[in-house]
């Protein structure tokens, strides 16, 4: 028998990452050497010179179009000029649209878009040096083409020596180093620019690099990753339904410290998805996002960048969540909370429990206001999300709201809650398009999981039927 036929394992973690493998470390934010200061310098003079270019070559603007406009496609030119750390840094700003500056943020958008591949040989090279073999003779056939490319790693598709097709997300070589020096760059620019100005130091610039390298940190992790797409895929049907939501399954015995290989899910992303007769768009949004919910809320890890190239819709009328090389997980006193105010808005509309909730784990001790109060003041901040058409969701008054809770509160909350928040953005996107009028907090379905005995009394006094799945 041919080798390219083998069915042994043949990566190191095929029998499940090791303890070790899930450890994700995080190097020291504040050197700054020759290194970081060539580098500093290459980041302003290009910067610079692509939003200075963009300015002078404009002949004339279109119509509703600024010279802001015009400088923020220069500063997003000079993004993918300097590679994968700012691309990941203007995907940050393109999904953070109402934090930063709207012509910024819109020009991002093209920072979520496929970014130039590396070399088929240069692929290769990972996946031989993590596997220890051939790439033709571990797998019955490998596309040298990728499927899509990213700025920390691409896909490729291949088939298993056992007939199975599957996919392998391959990092690009040297990312780590070239990561990590950018970072501790950016970071000593940002605490230079706090010093200087205002803006940044209410901003927190030095905060956002920071939580960028966490996360940078833990998605070059690739076991964390395929152990965390794991955990979530398994908690999808964990009480037995949501059987039209998915994730792929990963093939452990193919993967390794840079590579992970996957089930091949065949559809198209969310937002390139054509709603027909055949298809109930607002049932396929509202699997997806319960699903998600019952993630954050019952199980732990939630996935943390939901935008439409991870968000599929698949040909065999399912919804798949892809890519999990950012999870948020919050701590089990925010999940109460969280629950606490789902139940509040869905089943009885008693806040207080929410605000007896804080005062039971230790906040708010130094707040005069009531527990009423404190509950008016959750009700205020989620109503425009737990009450109305998530095409009326303003996501970036959201988040500064979440954040001005905690700081009345004296608490910060997690950063996690924050990029829940982020993720509502999303899904209010394809719910404006594919589920009109759908408001998510008034959907006892979404809780069905979350509070089984309070919906499942509450349909039963209404006569509204939940779907089966």
């Amino acid at each position: 028998m041919s080798q390219s036929n083998q069915s042994s394992p043949v990566g190191p973690y095929a029998s499940g990452p090791p303890a070790a493998a899930l450890s994700v470390h995080m190097p020291d934010l504040n050197k700054f050497g020759p290194a970081q200061l060539w580098r500093a310098l290459v980041v302003g003079v290009v910067i610079i010179a692509c939003a200075g270019y963009a300015v002078l070559t404009k002949p004339f603007l279109r119509r509703g179009e600024t010279w802001a406009d015009a400088a923020s496609e220069g500063v997003v030119n000079a993004f993918e000029a300097l590679g994968p750390t700012f691309v990941k840094l203007g995907q940050l700003m393109a999904s953070s649209s109402g934090v930063f500056p709207a012509p910024l943020a819109n020009a991002c958008l093209r920072c979520l878009d496929d970014v130039p591949p590396v070399s088929a040989r240069k692929a290769r090279e990972v996946i031989e040096g993590d596997l220890g073999g051939r790439v033709d003779e571990i797998f019955a056939s490998f596309d040298d083409e990728p499927l899509a490319a990213a700025s920390v790693a691409q896909v490729h598709a291949c088939v298993l020596p056992d007939g199975r097709e599957a996919v392998i997300k391959v990092q690009r070589p040297g990312i780590y180093h070239r990561m990590l020096v950018d970072l501790r760059t950016a970071y000593g620019g940002a605490k230079l620019l706090e010093r200087l100005f205002e803006f940044f130091r209410i901003a927190n610039a030095t905060a956002i690099i920071r939580d960028l390298h966490a996360a940078t940190m833990t998605e070059l992790n690739s076991a964390v990753e395929a152990d965390r797409q794991t955990r979530f895929r398994d908690a999808i049907w964990a009480f037995g339904d949501n059987k039209g939501v998915t994730a792929p399954e990963v093939y452990w015995d193919y993967c390794g410290p840079h590579v992970i290989c996957m089930e091949r899910l065949h559809g198209v992303p969310l937002d390139r998805f054509v709603p027909d007769a055949d298809h109930d768009t607002t049932m396929l949004i509202r699997r997806g996002v319960k699903a998600w919910i019952e993630s954050i809320t019952v199980h732990g890890p939630f996935h943390g960048d939901v935008h439409a190239g991870n968000l599929w819709a698949l040909d065999d009328g399912r919804i798949a969540f892809l890519d999990f090389g950012i999870v948020g997980e919050l701590p089990e006193v925010w999940r109460s909370i969280l629950r606490d105010m789902f139940y509040a808005n869905l089943i009885d509309g008693d806040f207080a429990r929410v605000a007896r909730g804080i005062r039971d784990l230790g906040y708010t001790a130094e707040v005069e206001a009531g527990d009423a109060e404190i509950g008016m003041q959750v009700a205020a901040v989620l109503a425009p999300v737990f009450t109305n058409d998530l095409a009326e969701l303003n996501l970036g008054a959201l988040i500064m709201a979440l954040v001005q809770l905690g700081k009345q509160w004296g608490v910060a909350s997690p950063e996690e809650l924050v990029l829940f928040g982020k993720q509502l953005g999303y899904f209010e996107r394809y719910a404006t398009r594919l589920a009109p009028g759908w408001v998510i907090g008034k959907d006892p379905y979404l809780f069905r999981n979350v509070f089984p005995e309070a919906v499942a009394e509450r349909v039963a006094t209404s006569g509204v039927a939940l779907p089966d799945d």
